[in-house]
């Protein structure tokens, strides 16, 4: 393949492509081993799911700068497909945490052993709810609940969006409302996450949930802070445009989409030890033992 006839256009779009399948080739390895190992599939079901979210970030992402001149509804279907997945990765991962626990995430039982156990909220939680609350059938259930909100919120928001976009009724006032609304909800479903794990960060210890965690939220997170980054450079005139038919949006779109590519290459291999197949192949329990003697 000859480089020097390339533009720097074909040049990002064949790095960005192999990208990609490196993410795709981790992914499929790490999943591959569950498949081999299949010793608990309720938890491993959870873990599959949640592992192939770099992929689809991945490749949702390389249909953007493969159709790089797409409408706003295009982009917007784009990033709500992304963002419908995490969804259902949050909700994965807390009943990932439920299974940990041995607990029902439909009867919401707290075991005897950390029941009453002290909740402590932060700001600006507090304004709606007290500094500290003991675990109780009722708290958990708030908790579940505060996770859940998202995955109807989010769907939902993303067909208003889009069948807004498509009649033509989309103020710029509007769009911020919808950032607004899912900004508080996905913050408000990490929060109680997070909080669920200090709660049982004793009895969740032995399977480094805090890891799993960081890699979900690092997902989100990048993909969200660098969002606005971009957004800020271009109203700052940094980011101008380079060629005279793709004008400044399209131009931060494609920026976005390389951004998540590259990231998803490093998450990907992150999950690999996050997420690793040893409990269910028996490498742990082979090191426990040898451990004992």
């Amino acid at each position: 393949m000859d480089f020097s006839n390339m533009d720097r256009g074909q040049i990002t779009l064949l790095g960005c492509a192999f990208c990609v399948l490196l993410t795709l080739l981790f992914t499929v390895q790490l999943l591959s081993q569950h498949l081999f190992y299949w010793k608990n599939p309720k938890e491993q079901k959870a873990i599959i799911i949640i592992i192939l979210m770099a992929p689809i970030y991945a490749v949702d992402s390389f249909v953007g700068l493969l159709n790089f001149q797409g409408s706003e509804a295009f982009f917007t279907f784009l990033d709500s497909v992304k963002e419908c997945y995490e969804a259902l990765v949050i909700a994965k991962f807390l009943s990932l945490l439920y299974s940990y626990l041995k607990i029902s995430i439909s009867k919401n039982i707290v075991p005897d052993e950390v029941k009453g156990r002290e909740i402590h909220h932060a700001f600006p939680m507090t304004l709606f709810v007290p500094h500290t609350v003991r675990l109780d059938h009722r708290n958990l259930v708030v908790l579940k609940h505060w996770t859940w909100q998202f995955v109807i919120i989010r769907p939902t928001c993303s067909i208003l969006m889009i069948t807004l976009q498509m009649l033509g009724i989309y103020p710029n006032w509007l769009s911020w409302t919808f950032t607004i609304i899912l900004n508080i909800s996905v913050s408000l479903a990490l929060y109680s996450l997070l909080v669920f794990y200090h709660v049982f960060a004793k009895e969740l210890a032995p399977h480094k949930p805090l890891a799993k965690f960081l890699c979900i939220k690092g997902v989100v997170f990048f993909c969200f802070w660098q969002g606005i980054v971009l957004e800020m450079l271009v109203s700052m005139g940094i980011i101008r445009p380079n060629h005279f038919w793709l004008d400044v949006e399209h131009l931060e779109e494609a920026y976005q989409n390389v951004l998540v590519i590259l990231e998803m290459v490093v998450f990907s291999v992150l999950q690999r030890y996050a997420y690793h197949v040893a409990p269910y192949s028996g490498e742990v329990d082979t090191k426990m033992l040898k451990k004992r003697e």
